[in-house]
C-alpha cells in the first residue's frame, strides 16, 4: 500500500516523479477563470506566474477530478506536474476560504490512480488544518487501490500493465512534527488499510471467498490486532437455532458461518454493535436469479466486509468504545437440500418466516445475527447490507439508504455519513407496508408489498431488534460495487461504502456525541 509522508519543503527542490497541484474554477471576479489553488504557489511562481494559463490552453477547466499532466518547469527535481480540478473557488469568508474535505479527497484520489508505476509523488494541494491533510492522505491511499492477486500469478503486485500503484505520496504543507498532523495521517492509513482490505475481500472471487474462507480472514485479524473472535459453524448454529443462517446457508455446500469480533476498551462507556450481511455469492437460491444478474453476486458480503473493515480500524486507533461486530455469513445456492419458496424457518429470536422467495435471503441471516446483537443490550446497532434492488432504483447507484426506528438516531448517522464524505439518504419505514408481510402460516413472511421493497425490508429487520434498542439499517445495494469507471477515489469494482460511515459512528460514540 502506498505510504505516507509529511513535509515542509518546497516542491521545486523536492525529488519525485510528480508533483500534484490544484486548480480551481473562479468565483467573483475571476468567474469562468481558471485559478490556481492555495499550497502551489511556488509551481506556479516558476511558472512565471502563468501556469493557470498554460493549463487553460492544454484544455482544463477546472473541473472536479479532471486531471492535466504538463511538464515540470527548469530546475525541478521532479519531471512532471500534475493538475487536478477541486471545482469552483470557495467564496473567501471570515476564516479565509477552505476547500471542502470530500473535494480535496476526491482530487487526491483522482490524481493518484493516474500515477500508476511512480514510485513518488508530491502533493501540494490546499491544506488549511490538519482535517486537510487527513482527507488528502485518505484519497490518495484509496486512489491508489488496486486489486491484483489473480494478475501476474499475484507474485508482484503489478497491474496488467506491468505497473504497480503509487509507492510513496509526501503531503506538503504537512508538518512532521505537529501532534494534529501526525495523528490526520495515522487515521487516514488506519482507516484506509482496512476499508482496502474489505474491498479486497468484496473483488475475491467466490471459489476461494466461502464463509469459512471468509470467518479465517477475520480470524487471523483479530488476532493480530487484539479482538476478542468466536465463529459459529454448523453445529454451533444448528444448536444455537439460528434457523435464518442454517435455512439460507442449506442450499451450499459450502456451510454458513456467524462471526462475532468484540473490541474493547478500558475507558469505554458505550457499547456498539454493527452487524453485517455476508453472502458470499448469492444465486438466488431457488428462487433463481435472472441471466445478467449473477456475475457480480460476489459482491452481496459487502455489508460484512464493512463491519468487519471498520471493528479492525476501530482497534487499530485504539477507540474508547465497546464495539461488536457480527458477520453472517452464507452462500446462497440452489440444490436439493435448498430451502424452498413456501418452507417455514424458526430464526433465533423464535419467530418463525414463512420464505416466500429465496432471492430474500439477505434479511434472513440479518435476522438472526441482529437478534445476537440485542441480547447484548448495546447502547446501539447499525446492520449494513447490499439488501434490495428497491433501494438502488430509488437512489441509484452512489447512494445508500438509511432507515431507523429512532427518527434522531437516523439524522445522526447521515451526518456521520456525509461529514467522510459517503453520499446517503434517509428513508422512512411506513407501517402500513408492516401488513404486507402477515403470513397465514407463520409469524412473518420474508415478503410484503412489491412498491417499497426496500422499506418493506427495514420492516421485516426492525422485527428482530430487542425491544427498546436504537437501531439504524444501512442498504448500500446501490454504491458496495462500482460496475461503471473509476472516479475520484472510488475504483471499479468493490467500493468498501460504509466502513468509513461505521468509523466515524464508533468515533463519536466514544465522544459521547451520539446519543
Amino acid at each position: 500500500m502506498t505510504a505516507l509522508t509529511l513535509s515542509t519543503a518546497a516542491a521545486p527542490g523536492l525529488r519525485a516523479d510528480a508533483i500534484v497541484i490544484g486548480v480551481a474554477k473562479g468565483t467573483g471576479s475571476t468567474s469562468g477563470d481558471l485559478v490556481v489553488a492555495p499550497g502551489a504557489e511556488a509551481v506556479d511562481k516558476a511558472y512565471d506566474g502563468k501556469l493557470a494559463g498554460v493549463l487553460e490552453t492544454l484544455g482544463a477547466s477546472g473541473a472536479e477530478g479532471e486531471v492535466t499532466k504538463l511538464p515540470a518547469p527548469s530546475g525541478f527535481k521532479a519531471p512532471v506536474v500534475v493538475a487536478v480540478g477541486l471545482g469552483s473557488q470557495p467564496e473567501k469568508d471570515a476564516n479565509g476560504a477552505a476547500f471542502d474535505a470530500e473535494v480535496l479527497r476526491k482530487a487526491a484520489g483522482a490524481a493518484a490512480r493516474t500515477l500508476v508505476g511512480a514510485k513518488k509523488a508530491a502533493f501540494a494541494l490546499p491544506v488549511q488544518d490538519a482535517s486537510a491533510i487527513g482527507a488528502i492522505g485518505e484519497g490518495v491511499l484509496l486512489g491508489a487501490y488496486s486489486f491484483d492477486a489473480y494478475k501476474d500469478n499475484g507474485k508482484n503486485e503489478k497491474a496488467k500493465n506491468g505497473k504497480a500503484p503509487l509507492a510513496e505520496a509526501t503531503l506538503l504543507g504537512g508538518k512532521p512534527r505537529d501532534k494534529e498532523h501526525k495523528a490526520a495521517v495515522e487515521r487516514a492509513t488506519a482507516v484506509a488499510e482496512e476499508l482496502n482490505r474489505a474491498r479486497d475481500l468484496i473483488n475475491t472471487p467466490p471459489n476461494d471467498l466461502d464463509p469459512e474462507a471468509f470467518a479465517a480472514v477475520a480470524q487471523a485479524a483479530a488476532k493480530e490486532h487484539g479482538i476478542k473472535v468466536q465463529v459459529f459453524d454448523e453445529k454451533a448454529l444448528e444448536k444455537g437455532g439460528y434457523g435464518g443462517i442454517l435455512g439460507v446457508g442449506a442450499g451450499s455446500a459450502a456451510g454458513p458461518r456467524l462471526v462475532k469480533l468484540s473490541y474493547t476498551s478500558s475507558k469505554a462507556k458505550k457499547h456498539l454493535a454493527l452487524v453485517g450481511k455476508g453472502i458470499t455469492y448469492d444465486s438466488g437460491g431457488i428462487s433463481l436469479k435472472p441471466a445478467g444478474h449473477n456475475e457480480t453476486m460476489k459482491c452481496d458480503m459487502s455489508g460484512a466486509a464493512a463491519v468487519f473493515a471498520a471493528v479492525v480500524a476501530a482497534a487499530r486507533l485504539g477507540l474508547e468504545v465497546n464495539i461488536t461486530g457480527w458477520l453472517a455469513l452464507a452462500e446462497n445456492m440452489p440444490s436439493g437440500s435448498a430451502t424452498r419458496p413456501g418452507d417455514v424457518l424458526r430464526m433465533y429470536s423464535g419467530k418463525t418466516v414463512e420464505v416466500l422467495n429465496t432471492d430474500a435471503e439477505g434479511r434472513l441471516v440479518l435476522a438472526d445475527a441482529l437478534w445476537a446483537a440485542s441480547q447484548e443490550k448495546p447502547d446501539a446497532i447499525v446492520d449494513v447490507a447490499t439488501l434490495t434492488g428497491a433501494m438502488m432504483l430509488a437512489l441509484g447507484s452512489r447512494t445508500f439508504g438509511i432507515m431507523a426506528n429512532d427518527d434522531a438516531f437516523r439524522s445522526a448517522v447521515h451526518e456521520a455519513a456525509e461529514e467522510v464524505g459517503e453520499p446517503a439518504w434517509p428513508m422512512p419505514l411506513p407501517e402500513h407496508l408492516r401488513k404486507g408481510m402477515d403470513s397465514p402460516t407463520a409469524d412473518i413472511a420474508n415478503m410484503g408489498e412489491r412498491m417499497g421493497g426496500g422499506l418493506v425490508a427495514g420492516l421485516f429487520l426492525r422485527e428482530f431488534v430487542g425491544e427498546g434498542i436504537t437501531w439504524a439499517h444501512l442498504d448500500i445495494a446501490g454504491p458496495a460495487f462500482n460496475e461503471g469507471g473509476p472516479f475520484g477515489y472510488t475504483p471499479k469494482g468493490g467500493t468498501g461504502t460504509a466502513v468509513r460511515t461505521l468509523v466515524r459512528l464508533a468515533e463519536l460514540t466514544a465522544a459521547g456525541d451520539l446519543g
